[in-house]
């Protein structure tokens, strides 16, 4: 036998003895992992997952050894570099940073040259040049191991980089999104406050002509007081709005009664709704004991009910309140159903957001073909009554607002309509808060 044929079966011996070392060699591989103070995320992993592709690594260099020729070698390369690269995938997947995966590498490196020392000490009669080249295969194993462990770590990271440099883009364009909506907010609450100032100056007009009879002085008079009203309120919900949106708003809480509080609500909104020949209903149970800031929450209730009777036509608003216990948490619902047309949410996603839009477009519409009609643009009449008491405009800045409190006051707002089927808007409240907070009784 030539000497390289014996060179080539010494090797193809020396790769039989490492794949019956397998176990033995992954196991002292585990061992020195364990026992390195700076390797602390393999401890969360089981010994599949720390294997993982390590044995395809070393059948690929266990088939470079008993390679023939040099495409059996280049296959056998290929195949060692790819599997190193996937355990370099694995190995991010489970936690480790490129500092550990390289350690690791090192570990194996020192368990794979112990066996082969120990092959040679065993076997003094190889050949010369056969631990040598298993030495370099070794090596190159290794090499290739961190390189393709690195170069797979710097392709996820990129990969991460650009995904979270999207995620900021997308917040960007959200806070863009929202800035503009909040200028169009701004902008549709400027041109309430224009219409209604107009109206003003008009009335003034006329009730400064000396020309004017009584009857129509009074009825300029009755005009401009509604007016300044309605002036009055949209100042205050912008206000309010302003405070919230700019986190100067907290909760007081205190012990109160939900159900005495919504029955006297109720009572005092109802001439409004008679005016309208509508019907306000108060439903619930005749006592809610709760703690919560009863003033906001008040205010939700009055927001919600002033946009049921504005957009309702026909029929009339109910104010429901019920106990709910779910899932253990002690909470209340407060439910302002309408009778009126309902709308289409325009966004699947984000439903209770567009139905904020729309209602706001549509009231602006209201208050617009009442300007048509040569009646004040901050108000809405009745069909069958067009002097009667009128429902404050702006009632988009309301549902704002509440929104804003429901944010404040730890509660959900949820929302069910559909065109022509009315809407119901459904707060949820807790009946308690965390134990510190303060309540003054």
């Amino acid at each position: 036998m030539t000497d390289s044929n014996q060179i080539k079966a010494e090797l193809s011996a020396l790769a039989s003895y490492l794949a019956g070392r397998r176990e033995q060699i992954l196991l002292c591989w585990l061992r020195a992992v364990e026992l390195d103070p700076q390797l602390t995320t393999p401890s969360g992993i089981s010994r599949a997952q720390f294997n993982d592709h390590i044995p395809q690594v070393l059948d690929a260099f266990e088939r470079r050894l008993q390679a023939q020729d040099a495409e059996d070698k280049a296959q056998a390369h290929s195949e060692q570099k790819q599997s190193a690269a996937e355990h370099g995938l694995h190995r991010w997947q489970q936690g480790y940073n490129q500092r550990e995966a390289i350690r690791e590498w090192g570990h194996l490196h020192y368990a794979l040259l112990n066996e082969l020392e120990e092959y040679g000490r065993a076997h003094p009669q190889l050949q010369g040049d056969v631990m040598p080249v298993a030495r370099r295969a070794l090596v190159r194993l290794c090499g290739d191991g961190v390189a393709e462990s690195a170069a797979r770590y710097e392709r996820l990271q990129r990969t991460e980089a650009a995904s979270r440099v999207r995620e900021l883009e997308s917040a960007l364009n959200q806070l863009q999104s929202l800035d503009r909506q909040r200028a169009e907010a701004w902008r549709e609450a400027a041109h309430d406050l224009r219409g209604t100032v107009g109206v003003i100056s008009n009335a003034s007009a006329i009730l400064t002509r000396e020309a004017q009879i009584d009857p129509s002085r009074t009825m300029i008079s009755d005009i401009l007081q509604r007016s300044v009203t309605s002036l009055r309120g949209l100042l205050s919900d912008l206000m309010d709005l302003a405070r919230l949106e700019a986190g100067q708003e907290y909760r007081r809480l205190r012990r109160f009664d939900v159900a005495d509080m919504l029955h006297e609500f109720c009572e005092s909104m109802r001439p409004l709704a008679a005016e309208r020949n509508l019907f306000l209903k108060a439903q619930g149970p005749g006592s809610l004991p709760a703690v919560g800031d009863s003033v906001k929450i008040l205010r939700i209730a009055q927001n919600l009910v002033l946009n049921a009777l504005k957009v309702t036509e026909r029929g009339g608003v109910c104010v429901q309140w019920e106990a709910r216990n779910d899932c253990g948490a002690q909470q209340w619902v407060l439910c302002v159903q309408d009778t009126g047309p309902g709308f289409q949410p325009q966004s699947p996603v984000a439903p209770l957001e567009s139905a904020l839009r729309q209602a706001t477009e549509e009231s602006h519409e209201l208050d617009a073909s009442a300007g048509s009609r040569a009646e004040p643009a901050a108000t809405l009449k009745s069909q069958s009554n067009p002097h009667s008491l009128s429902v404050p405009a702006g009632e988009g800045i309301g549902l704002s607002i509440v929104k804003r409190l429901c944010e404040l006051l730890d509660a959900s707002l949820e929302l069910e309509t559909a065109p022509g089927a009315g809407t119901t808007f459904r707060v949820v409240l807790p009946r308690a808060y965390p134990e510190g907070e303060p309540i003054n009784d």
